[in-house]
C-alpha cells in the first residue's frame, strides 16, 4: 500500500511539473488546447493542464531586424541597379503572427522584396540615387500595411546600399568632376572679374584726384599770379607818382637801379671773363648825378 501511495505522489509531482511553464521576458507563448489555440501565455510562471494543453509557438515580441538580400533592379529608364535594405519590424499580436501567416519571416522579407522592385523600377536611376529617403518612406507605408492583418508593426525600411552599374558609375564620376572644374572656373572668373572691377574703380579714383590736384594748383597759380599782377600795377602806380612829381630824375634813378643790377650779374655769372659795356660811361655818370640830384631835393624837402 506505501508503494502505491507513494507512486501515486511521484505521478502527481510529474504532472504539475509538466502543467508549469515558464515565459521568457520579450516573448508571448500562444497555448494550445487539442491543437486549438486558447490563449497566449505571457512572459512569467504559466500553468497548463498537461496532455490536454501545450505550447503551440514561441513568438517573440521584441524588435527585429530582418536583412533583405542584394536584389537587381531595372530602373524606369533602363538602368541595372544593384539594392540591399533592411526592415525593422515587431511583432503586435502573437496569436496573428503565429496563425495568420505560415513563415513570418520569409512572408515579410518576400514583400519587400516585391514592392521594392515596384517602387524603384518607377524611378528613373537619378531619382534613385537622390531621393533615397522617399523610397525608404514608400516602402515603409506599402509593407507596413500590408503585414498589419499579421500583427505585425514595420517600424522603419531602410535602403543600405544602392549600386549602380560600372558605366554609369564611371560616367557620373566624370560628370561629377567636369561639374567642380566649371565651378572652379567660375569662382576663378569671378575673382579676375572683382579684381579687374577693384582695380579700374582704383584708378578711376586716382585719375579723379589727380584732376582736381591739377585743378587746384592752377586756380593757386591764378590766383599768384593775379596777386603778382596786382602788386605790379601797384608798383607802376607807384612810379607814375613818382616820376610825375619829381621829373625825370625818378626815371633815371630806376634806370640806374636796373642798369646797375644787370652788371652786377654779368660780374657774378661763372662763365664771364669779359666784360663789354655796350653803351657810354658818361651815360651811366650822368645818371648818377640825376641820381644825386634826386637825393638832395628829397633831403630838402624833408627839412622844409
Amino acid at each position: 500500500m506505501e508503494y502505491f501511495f507513494g507512486l501515486l505522489a511521484l505521478i502527481v509531482i510529474i504532472f504539475v511539473m509538466m502543467g508549469v511553464t515558464v515565459v521568457q521576458q520579450g516573448f508571448v507563448f500562444t497555448i494550445e488546447r487539442f491543437g486549438r489555440y486558447t490563449y497566449s501565455a505571457q512572459p512569467g510562471l504559466t500553468v497548463i493542464i498537461p496532455f490536454f494543453d501545450r505550447v503551440g509557438r514561441k513568438v517573440n515580441m521584441m524588435e527585429q531586424v530582418l536583412d533583405i538580400p542584394g536584389q537587381e533592379i531595372i530602373t524606369k529608364d533602363n538602368a541595372m541597379v544593384g539594392v540591399d535594405a533592411v526592415v525593422f519590424f515587431q511583432v503586435l499580436d502573437a496569436a496573428k503572427a503565429a496563425y495568420e501567416v505560415s513563415d513570418l519571416y520569409v512572408a515579410i522579407m518576400q514583400i519587400t522584396t516585391t514592392n521594392l522592385r515596384t517602387v524603384m523600377g518607377s524611378m528613373d536611376l537619378d531619382e534613385t540615387l537622390s531621393k533615397r529617403d522617399d523610397i525608404n518612406g514608400r516602402l515603409l507605408s506599402v509593407v507596413d500595411h500590408a503585414t498589419s492583418p499579421w500583427g505585425v508593426k514595420i517600424t522603419r525600411v531602410e535602403v543600405k546600399d544602392i549600386r549602380p552599374p560600372a558605366d554609369i558609375s564611371n560616367a557620373m564620376a566624370r560628370q561629377m568632376k567636369a561639374e567642380r572644374e566649371k565651378r572652379a572656373q567660375i569662382l576663378e572668373a569671378e575673382g579676375m572679374r572683382a579684381a579687374e572691377i577693384l582695380r579700374a574703380e582704383g584708378e578711376k579714383q586716382s585719375a579723379i584726384l589727380q584732376a582736381e590736384g591739377r585743378k587746384e594748383a592752377a586756380f593757386r597759380d591764378a590766383e599768384a599770379r593775379e596777386r603778382e599782377a596786382e602788386a605790379e600795377a601797384k608798383a607802376t602806380v607807384m612810379v607814375s607818382d613818382s616820376i610825375a612829381t619829381s621829373g625825370t630824375q625818378a626815371l633815371n634813378y630806376f634806370i640806374a637801379q636796373k642798369y646797375t643790377e644787370a652788371i652786377s650779374q654779368f660780374a657774378t655769372s661763372p662763365n664771364a671773363k669779359t666784360i663789354l659795356f655796350p653803351v657810354e660811361a658818361t651815360q651811366l655818370i650822368g645818371t648818377l648825378g640825376g641820381i644825386g640830384e634826386l637825393a638832395k631835393e628829397a633831403l630838402a624837402t624833408k627839412e622844409k
